[in-house]
């Protein structure tokens, strides 16, 4: 059971950094990734405060089974072991949040242009 967790964290994880940076495009997701996007600052900042900053509690519980699977020194983002679990990269964690930080902060910007300083933009409802 806690294999199919994994894997069941592993593609959530990979759903919701996707539809982080591109959930923005589309007119009918708009709204559900304005608050997909407003739960992660939530947990960066708002549980950061309390667990540090750039916590996510969805990697907290992830990282909990992988334990429990005997998995250890996991790095503190899932993004930074996805990079060295699956991929040839070789980042720094630095080098990975700050692009993390640089990518989120771009889809922040563009959802709030989208829904609420220029809604009709890629909408067919113009």
């Amino acid at each position: 059971m806690l294999k199919v967790l994994d894997f069941i964290f592993l593609w959530l994880h990979i759903v919701i950094i996707i539809f982080n940076l591109i959930g923005w495009i589309w007119y009918r997701t708009r709204k559900l990734h304005l608050v997909v996007v407003f739960a992660t600052i939530f947990s960066w900042l708002l549980l950061g405060l309390k667990y540090g900053l750039g916590y996510c509690f969805l990697t907290d519980w992830h990282w909990d089974i992988k334990r429990k699977l005997g998995e250890t020194d996991m790095p503190a983002s899932f993004i930074k072991y996805f990079t060295d679990r699956y991929t040839p990269l070789e980042l720094s964690s630095t080098v990975v949040d700050q692009l993390t930080a640089i990518f989120f902060g771009l889809a922040v910007v563009l959802t709030i242009y989208v829904n609420f300083v220029h809604p009709s933009v890629f909408s067919r409802r113009r």
